[in-house]
């Protein structure tokens, strides 16, 4: 059995992947600040990036897949993952990393596939770059990159905050030139746990298959949520049609873990089960 280490396991996307994958895997997960709930589950470990060695987690453990979704200092970061790419270099193990559509954030003209050139303008994609370069030098065996959209469902960061400027009575900012994919958590975890079942190799995109402005995906949701005439900012920061979308072309998932955008407004209303 793969014994899986999901870096960031108390965050909204590690831990909708911990219990994904728990059933079936024997699963283990980080977690940073004190929380009594998952001390007492002895899959969870208390790791702080900043002061505690990775090194010494992953040989107690020797886990053979490192998933990390770990969020926090970039520089903490960029040393997380290099000590976990010299692990994987002297063990049976690989590393799923979780990237973003931000690593083309430069390109404007057009939706990115898997193997465009990346390029960034800015500080959060340059950061994501950087671990994906090292990635890429390795054996193709030894990583997966996940590039993601943003990320909506129940529960979600993004979702919790138009829930709450709505509440608050206060304007959402919304982008009526961009032109982006969408993904919903459930979904994401179903690809994740594919990919580590066929030992996929290689980058993915797992964003919607369809693009919508983002503006327009906003309405929606606020629609489906039952919100009636919420305040909007319009922030054009072009005149023309902006890209930011990552769409899959060599790394096709079959289709019932596809998801369209319109998947992804339905989605906001459900209960994860």
């Amino acid at each position: 059995m793969e014994r899986i280490l999901v870096l960031g396991a108390s965050g909204f996307i590690g831990n909708a992947i911990y219990k994904e994958l728990c059933s079936y895997f024997d699963t283990h997960g980080t977690y940073c600040t004190d929380n009594p709930g998952l001390e007492k589950n002895h899959k969870f470990h208390q790791y702080d990036m900043e002061t505690d060695s990775l090194d010494l987690l992953l040989y107690n453990l020797r886990p053979s897949i490192i998933i990390s979704a770990v969020r926090g200092s970039f520089e903490a970061q960029i040393a997380l993952h290099y000590s976990a790419i010299s692990y994987i270099l002297t063990n049976p193990c690989k590393l799923i990393f979780l990237s973003s559509a931000n690593v083309f954030d430069a390109f404007t003209n057009y939706p990115s596939y898997e193997y465009d050139k990346t390029l960034s303008q800015s500080i959060y994609g340059r950061f994501k770059i950087k671990i994906e370069n090292a990635l890429l030098r390795l054996p193709n065996d030894k990583y997966n990159i996940l590039r993601l959209p943003m990320v909506f469902g129940q529960g979600s960061p993004r979702l919790n905050e138009i829930k709450s400027l709505i509440d608050l009575g206060e304007a959402i900012e919304v982008f009526p030139n961009v032109v982006i994919n969408v993904t919903e958590i459930s979904k994401i975890t179903q690809q994740i746990h594919y990919i580590v079942n066929r030992k996929l190799q290689g980058v993915f995109h797992l964003g919607s298959s369809d693009l919508v402005h983002q503006k327009d995906f906003v309405e929606d949701v606020c629609e489906i949520l039952g919100y009636e005439n919420p305040l909007f900012k319009n922030v054009y920061d072009s005149n023309n049609d902006r890209y930011l979308a990552v769409l899959p072309k060599d790394n096709l998932l079959p289709l019932n873990l596809q998801i369209s955008v319109q998947e992804v407004v339905e989605a906001s209303i459900k209960k994860i089960g």
